[in-house]
């Protein structure tokens, strides 16, 4: 008997010692870097990812901090920010200060492809994770790199799936026959018109791209193209860029009086108050888009809910020209994400972070969707169902979902009646 007491106080006392060796090793902040773009043609996207994220900092820091596992406590979260100015040169030296001068735990790259270009590569080099939250260039997501995981948006080669579905097996019954497509070389649409192409063409229906072009990211006048497109005949157009392509080609489209019977673009669905307020309410009618998840509320198991994360939104930035929108809801499902690893995690070790990120896969449930990730971190969850902006007889803009039909609000609108 005295033996086995003599047992249980040396245990006792060895899991208390461990539990005390652990808190003293704790870090005093968990530090997470990552770059914003306040100005340039990144920033309509950029700021309401930092600062979706940032309110999840504050939320946490106001608790004490982000439960980590490897300490049992909370650990106050410091957000090592800077900002650049929608630069690559100046993020890609950014990304490297991050790492290899602030030592950050957690490597949170800037939104959109573009800018996260720059940072795969480097984390890559570092053995860093890059917790990478809209950047979905399908080149990202390679079998050799093991430092990055998609966040908060679909990966590109997948996220257009339901538009390619809509016009090869919808499209036909409507008429729908000749197809234009429309976008801006980068990884983001690039890799999205590719996708589209390869949808349609696999789809073997009766459907055929009588127009397919691809300009600079930075284009700014599409009059030309515009007619050109028209020349063409289709019976819709899918136009695919960044904000300033679609305000550049929406404006154009509306002053030049052209009209397309069926039209797709994707800002008019992600940042809709911020595309209200460039092109106005005329040019955004019975336009197609990605139907966000600022719009649809997904049942949330970790975080707030849509209509909560709104109103903390709101009061967290009352005076803020950022518009809410889809980008606003990814950079606070970032932080989700970061929430629950840490949580989970056997140690801040990358590859353990990976490890507990991963483990998340198919199970963490947020505002934003499911959040599942491929072998390679691309995300294959989240995916955002097709709607179309209607009037509302109020003089505003209400979203149907049109496809898929089991999450279809209302039928589409074509052809959509000349503006």
């Amino acid at each position: 008997m005295l033996r086995k007491v003599t047992s249980y106080l040396i245990a006792g006392s060895l899991l208390l010692f461990s539990a005390l060796a652990a808190a003293a090793s704790a870090p005093s902040e968990i530090k997470i870097g990552t770059l914003y773009a306040s100005s340039g043609p990144f920033a309509a996207i950029s700021m309401p990812v930092h600062l979706g994220l940032k309110l999840w900092v504050d939320q946490e820091n106001a608790k004490g901090g982000v439960m980590v596992k490897p300490y049992g406590k909370r650990i106050p979260v410091k957000l090592v920010a800077y900002d650049d100015q929608s630069n690559t040169a100046t993020a890609a030296t950014l990304y490297n200060q991050l790492i290899t001068q602030d030592k950050v735990n957690l490597l949170v790259a800037d939104s959109g492809s573009v800018l996260t270009s720059m940072a795969v590569p480097i984390a890559r080099e570092h053995k860093m994770l890059l917790l990478d939250q809209t950047g979905t260039g399908g080149t990202f997501f390679t079998p050799d790199n093991k430092y990055i995981a998609l966040m908060s948006d679909p990966v590109s080669t997948i996220w257009p799936k339901y538009i390619a579905d809509f016009l090869t097996k919808e499209g036909p019954k409507l008429g729908i026959k000749r197809i234009a497509l429309i976008y801006a070389t980068n990884d983001f649409t690039g890799t999205q018109a590719n996708a589209v192409r390869k949808f349609i063409q696999d789809s073997h229906a009766p459907v055929k791209i009588v127009y397919d072009k691809g300009v600079p990211t930075k284009t700014s006048n599409y009059t030309v193209l515009l007619n050109n497109i028209k020349a063409a005949k289709p019976d819709a157009v899918i136009q695919m860029g960044y904000p300033g392509n679609d305000i550049a080609f929406l404006r154009n489209l509306h002053d030049s009086g052209t009209h397309f019977k069926w039209l797709f673009a994707i800002y008019p669905g992600l940042e809709t108050e911020h595309m209200e307020k460039t092109v106005g309410i005329d040019g955004l009618k019975y336009v197609y888009t990605y139907t966000p998840s600022s719009v649809v509320q997904y049942h949330a198991e970790s975080g707030m809910s849509l209509p909560e994360f709104h109103k903390a939104w709101d009061k967290a930035y009352p005076n803020s020209k950022v518009s809410f929108g889809f980008n606003a809801v990814a950079g606070y499902t970032t932080g989700l994400v970061i929430q629950n690893a840490l949580a989970a995690t056997k140690s801040l070790d990358q590859l353990d972070l990976r490890d507990a990120v991963f483990g998340l896969s198919g199970k963490l449930k947020t505002i934003d969707g499911t959040f599942a990730l491929d072998k390679n971190g691309a995300q294959i969850g989240e995916i955002t169902p097709l709607g179309q902006l209607v009037p509302d007889g109020k003089g505003s803009l209400k979203f149907t979902v049109v496809y898929p039909s089991d999450v279809a609000t209302g039928k589409p609108v074509y052809p959509a009646p000349a503006k």
